[in-house]
């Protein structure tokens, strides 16, 4: 039994801006200001993710601009001084880059970008190849969801398949993402699986349970 499952291809950003590996610093500070992104995958012959320039990179350039290190700093924070000193994507990017599968669910997603400390991920196939791009901003499309969409996933999804002969006398509301199940089922045991399978439904912001064992059940 299960409910559909939202992944990183429903809903990424497939317009993806990028820069090449000798892209100046100057080009991707314009494309950042341009596209209000924060951060650009590097690509490298025909789409391959070869590491990511971040708000984060270009800025050591600016926290170095005035302040000499002392040897014992610089050897500590080399690769920092290293990317404060270039002016090139290649050089300035971070590498690996943390990317995510299109086929990847949205909490795998999100915990990606909170292990990394990163607002974006390029979205990349088997081969490295981009596919698009997914923000934080995007995990959180599946919350505008319908209140109606979501009320009839629940009904097929949970109620009809948990309880089909009590079904009738079940209701299901939704009210900004808020399910609410009231009624009466012959099995009891069923109700705390009916919570967690509705909790479950991608875009459900909670749910109040109110079901109850049914007279002489």
């Amino acid at each position: 039994m299960t409910t559909r499952t939202f992944t990183v291809a429903d809903v990424m950003t497939k317009k993806v801006v990028a820069v090449r590996p000798d892209t100046s610093f100057k080009e991707i500070v314009a494309a950042m200001e341009r596209w209000k992104v924060t951060a650009l995958p590097v690509l490298e012959g025909e789409g391959r993710v070869v590491g990511v320039v971040s708000e984060a990179d270009l800025l050591l350039k600016e926290e170095f601009h005035d302040h000499r290190l002392g040897m014992v700093e610089q050897l500590r924070r080399r690769d920092a001084t290293a990317k404060a000193g270039s002016d090139r994507a290649v050089e300035l990017m971070t590498t690996p880059a943390v990317t995510v599968r299109p086929e990847a669910s949205l909490p795998r997603a999100a915990r990606l970008m909170a292990t990394h400390r990163v607002k974006r991920l390029p979205v990349v196939d088997a081969d490295g190849v981009i596919q698009g791009v997914v923000s934080r901003s995007d995990l959180l499309k599946v919350f505008l969801r319908p209140d109606e969409e979501l009320a009839d996933e629940v009904r097929r999804d949970v109620v009809a398949r948990l309880f089909p002969l009590s079904r009738d006398r079940i209701e299901v509301r939704v009210d900004a993402g808020v399910v609410t199940l009231a009624g009466d089922v012959r099995d009891s045991t069923l109700i705390p699986l009916a919570e967690r399978l509705a909790r479950a439904v991608e875009g459900v912001v909670d749910v109040r349970c109110a079901l109850t064992l049914a007279a002489g059940a």
